[in-house]
């Protein structure tokens, strides 16, 4: 009996551990996506860690190492393109390590350039932070 009751106790704990895990990992990505929104691109970046592996069309078919240095660069001039970018989070999945999100990206260059563009993409989270960014899209409109 014993036994049991250890063995529920440990069982409990584990799964809330792991629920709690999953929870910060939501808030985490959500509080990246709102940086991003805000268009603080350095607040933006440190949601991952100084060197995350990304995989993007943008930069073809391999993961790539980017810092946070580059990422802030890269939005920046991504924002003087279209300088109302807003991503809008349809979904928002949490599990072990990873999260999964649905977002549709909009914005405008101040003339007739405008798109909509749906992307999900998968995340990998260690000590807080996006280790990894598995992004899909289609670059081809």
């Amino acid at each position: 009996m014993r036994t049991f009751l250890i063995l529920l106790v440990w069982a409990a704990s584990a799964c809330t551990s792991s629920s709690d895990q999953e929870e910060k990992n939501s808030q985490h990505v959500q509080s990246m996506f709102e940086a991003f929104n805000r268009h603080d691109w350095k607040a933006m970046s440190e949601h991952y860690t100084d060197s995350a592996l990304f995989l993007d069309p943008s930069f073809g078919i391999d993961y790539v190492v980017q810092t946070r240095n580059e990422m802030v660069a890269k939005y920046t001039a991504m924002e003087q393109l279209f300088p109302n970018v807003h991503d809008k989070v349809v979904t928002l999945l949490a599990k072990d390590d990873k999260v999964v999100v649905e977002f549709v990206s909009t914005g405008s260059s101040g003339d007739s350039l405008s798109f909509t563009l749906p992307i999900s993409c998968v995340l990998t989270l260690r000590n807080n932070l996006i280790v990894k960014d598995a992004t899909y899209y289609n670059n081809c409109q």
